[in-house]
């Protein structure tokens, strides 16, 4: 009960963030993003408390806030202070209800909004900072995610269509949320970190972003400062590794209960990765900042391309399985993975959940694919960049190819 409870006070905390991180860059004279945040959570709080003490906590606690709000817009009028604020006052209030949710035996949810309501306090300027901080494609950027998952799939149908009984439209804009939401992490990761990105970060998270975008940036920058090769290769190779990761966490996220069968031989591609790119980082003789420019990743054009680009691989799973077995589900895995790995990994994943391929041939459709975008990664990496960086790369993808080969042929 309690937890059901907290998890529905953080969903609360989370909207007030979001609605409050707009407001701070806007128009946060009357309330910001610690304002926001605290009403949301008290009205979620006073909601709560209605059933035990009456709905007459919940009128009260409107009323309040509404004199709070037109008392600051009063001062505001009166003074000449740029934000006078009404945060302790909210605050105030929210502990109120803190109290009463003790008092009525919600003791850990007490417990951890008092903690919660400290720390929001306390993080005052840490917040407006990284408001102030947020750029207008970054915000934007941010407002498209809010809009691929929380305007656009609840509304989305959650049925399946089509032959193979597969396509379900909900799922499917649900893996876009997914990978939008990796990708966007990255991004945010990526301009925090800011200048201080080095040779191991820059790899970490153009892996995260987009290895192939990044490989194709690296190659080009190698191109215009062949000193730089070594470190280029030691971030090609990174960000390739991290791919492999990707591919667990979105296996562990989609097929939970697949892990055990699909994860083994996907680690173990991960762990060769790693150690290719170690060898590779030990090699580089200069240390680089990493400044290749990242443009947001949830446009929601691309959003949709991702959406039907993910169904029509699970289609063609699906059908090439059917009609024609295990040659034709790895043709359509390797085409995939050329220069995306996410709709290959997800398709599977999703198709060995629902018993329609078996975990041993659903790894193995996976490590094609990804088999298949080194290839790709490794002939951007000759026709853009120099030879001194094709050399370094090539020697180490063909270490990796013929390990993930082994891997198909000999595993179990």
């Amino acid at each position: 009960m309690e937890l059901e409870l907290l998890h529905n006070l953080a969903i609360a905390l989370g909207l007030g963030l979001l609605v409050g991180f707009e407001r701070e860059r806007t128009a946060p004279e009357t309330a910001g993003v610690r304002t926001f945040a605290l009403i949301t959570v008290l009205g979620a709080l006073m909601a709560v408390l209605a059933r035990d003490f009456g709905a007459g906590v919940l009128a009260v606690s409107v009323a309040a806030v509404v004199a709070f709000l037109l008392m600051s817009n009063v001062l505001q009028l009166r003074s000449r202070a740029p934000d006078p604020g009404i945060t302790t006052e909210i605050a105030a209030l929210v502990m109120f209800g803190v109290g009463a949710t003790a008092a009525a035996g919600y003791r850990i949810v007490a417990a951890v909004l008092a903690g919660s309501v400290t720390v929001l306090l306390h993080w005052k300027r840490p917040l407006h900072a990284l408001a102030e901080r947020i750029g207008e494609a970054e915000f934007k950027a941010a407002m498209r995610l809010v809009l691929i998952g929380l305007v656009i799939l609840p509304i989305v149908p959650d049925r399946t269509f089509g032959p193979y009984g597969i396509i379900n439209p909900f799922q499917i804009w649900l893996m876009v949320v997914l990978i939008v939401g990796i990708s966007m992490a990255g991004y945010v990761a990526y301009k925090v970190l800011g200048a201080r990105r080095g040779t191991l970060l820059g790899g970490i998270l153009g892996g995260l972003i987009s290895s192939t975008a990044a490989t194709v940036g690296y190659a080009r920058r190698a191109r215009e400062a062949p000193a730089e090769s070594g470190a280029a290769a030691a971030m090609i190779l990174i960000a390739s590794a991290v791919v492999f990761g990707r591919v667990l966490f979105e296996i562990g996220v989609v097929a939970p209960s697949q892990l055990r069968g699909l994860g083994p031989p996907i680690a173990a591609m991960l762990l060769a990765m790693v150690a290719l790119s170690a060898a590779s980082f030990r090699l580089a003789r200069t240390a680089i900042v990493d400044t290749v420019d990242r443009a947001p990743p949830s446009d929601l054009r691309a959003a949709i391309v991702l959406g039907l680009l993910y169904g029509g691989v699970l289609f063609l799973l699906a059908a090439a399985k059917q009609r024609f077995g295990t040659g034709g589900l790895f043709v359509v895995a390797g085409l995939s993975g050329l220069t995306d790995m996410d709709a290959i990994t997800l398709s599977t994943a999703a198709l060995v959940r629902a018993g329609q391929i078996d975990p041993s041939l659903g790894w193995r459709a996976i490590l094609v694919a990804g088999l298949a975008n080194l290839l790709f990664k490794g002939a951007a990496v000759a026709a853009l960049g120099p030879r001194s960086l094709a050399r370094r790369v090539g020697g180490l993808f063909l270490a990796a190819f013929l390990f993930g080969a082994a891997l198909i042929a000999f595993g179990p």
